[in-house]
């Protein structure tokens, strides 16, 4: 009889599951990525010197581990802290060989999958029904996002257009939404992309807060009134957008495009490395396993590819091209693949001045401002080096929260502040468009 109930309680429990999670997605006492990161752990460490960063070099090689901060392990160096996931079956013998050789460390997360369930609500009732219901602070699949994308369009369509720039590698539209007052033609444009690296969640939803708090605060904010009357916004929430559905299905720490290699079984190219400037020089790696992959040659992902020739085609009115990426609290601006000055360095260091200010005053965070090679490493083939050899002025990417403790694994309820303090920065830049800078152009020579 007991069993018979239970038999009967089961049946019932799992119809009501069904019925839930018919229209959305649902976690509900089953683990994400099917428990694959049980016992996983994310060290910090912090080398001291050139001889224990070539100790570290030769341990983390030898264990395969997931780099999250630097990205490779090449850009190791003594006194610059190392954040890197480690599975489970090594996190013993790392914690052996650093105690061995006396090399600082500790351990931020003890077990990463609990960490990405409490990342991702687990559980937890979510409003996605519609664009009034939309909840702008949790993280959202491709889907949901794609969706939204089409409300904001058709409930919005004053100010908001609704397009395709092409399709990825694996065939899903790459969809943008301009966001801008029809005053007159050929205004000055901002471009966002976010969510170039999958594993990055903390892009795409502050993509879709801009676009929210853009389309919100029209009457009621000056600001934000100005900008939308006089600029042009070019939208994308999710740049690479098979890296990103993969990282919601299969590798929460997918960080590249989904394109296949003829000679190997690993699969993608890191999408800020594919770009046609310096291509696969210092920074990136020529190795298809590799996360900083820099692809078979230049735009050879049609993401790449197909965002390029769209600035390109509008590159006379685009003023300033903005990538979102995280972790590391940091403004960057270029260069990336040099120790070198930009010709309009006073302009835009100005601006990256405003901004970090801006951002500062809504919380008290701090963030480290300059040019990407000296404030955070050197790399080849970025998109903000593209950008601005392409003659957009004023070229950034952002690195969001935080600084390590929670690292791809922002919490939720983050996400509010992360990108209120954030929107600010973004103003900042924008509004600076508006206002005339003069240059130092003809002091240094462009590339």
């Amino acid at each position: 009889m007991a069993a018979d109930l239970r038999s009967v309680f089961g049946t019932s429990v799992l119809l009501v599951l069904v019925i839930i999670c018919s229209d959305v997605p649902c976690f509900v006492r089953a683990h994400l990525y099917k428990n694959r990161y049980a016992g996983d752990q994310v060290f910090r460490i912090t080398p001291s010197n050139d001889q224990e960063v070539d100790v570290l070099k030769g341990i983390l090689g030898r264990l395969k581990v997931d780099f999250w901060q630097p990205n490779s392990v090449t850009l190791i160096h003594g006194n610059a802290t190392v954040d890197v996931h480690v599975k489970r079956k090594d996190t013993q013998a790392l914690h052996v060989h650093l105690k061995e050789r006396q090399i600082d460390y500790r351990v931020f997360i003890t077990n990463l999958q609990r960490e990405i369930e409490k990342q991702a609500g687990h559980g937890s009732p979510r409003k996605r029904r519609s664009a009034s219901q939309y909840d702008y602070e949790v993280y959202h699949s491709l889907e949901e996002i794609q969706s939204w994308m089409f409300e904001m369009n058709r409930t919005h369509s004053d100010m908001v257009d609704l397009f395709s720039v092409g399709k990825s590698y694996e065939g899903r539209p790459l969809y943008v939404l301009q966001l801008g007052k029809r005053s007159r033609p050929h205004k000055k444009s901002v471009w966002i992309d976010c969510g170039v690296h999958a594993r990055e969640w903390i892009g795409p939803a502050f993509c879709q807060w801009f676009v929210k708090e853009a389309l919100s605060s029209y009457k009621h904010d000056s600001v934000m009134r100005r900008l939308l009357n006089q600029l042009n916004f070019y939208v994308m929430p999710v740049f690479n957008v098979d890296g990103y559905r993969f990282s919601w299905t299969t590798d929460r720490f997918w960080r590249k495009t989904r394109s296949k290699n003829r000679k190997f079984h690993c699969r993608g190219v890191d999408a800020n490395r594919n770009w046609k400037v310096k291509w696969c020089e210092e920074g990136a790696s020529s190795h298809p396993c590799d996360d900083t992959y820099c692809g078979p040659r230049p735009e050879s992902e049609p993401e790449v590819k197909a965002v390029a020739r769209f600035l390109r085609k509008h590159k006379k009115h685009i003023k300033a091209y903005i990538s979102i990426h995280a972790y590391a609290q940091m403004l960057l601006y270029p260069y990336s693949y040099k120790y070198a000055t930009i010709p309009n360095f006073n302009c835009v260091e100005s601006a990256a001045h405003s901004a970090v200010t801006a951002l500062y005053s809504a919380y008290g965070v701090k963030y480290r401002y300059g040019p990407a090679s000296t404030t955070l490493y050197v790399s080849s083939g970025s998109s903000i080096d593209w950008a601005y050899k392409n003659g957009i002025p004023y070229t950034f990417a952002f690195e969001l929260r935080d600084t390590g403790y929670f690292g791809f694994l922002l919490p939720e309820y983050l996400i509010n502040p992360t990108c209120t303090e954030t929107m600010r920065a973004v103003k900042a830049i924008s509004s600076g468009l508006l206002k005339k800078c003069e240059t130092q152009r003809d002091r240094f020579k462009f590339v």
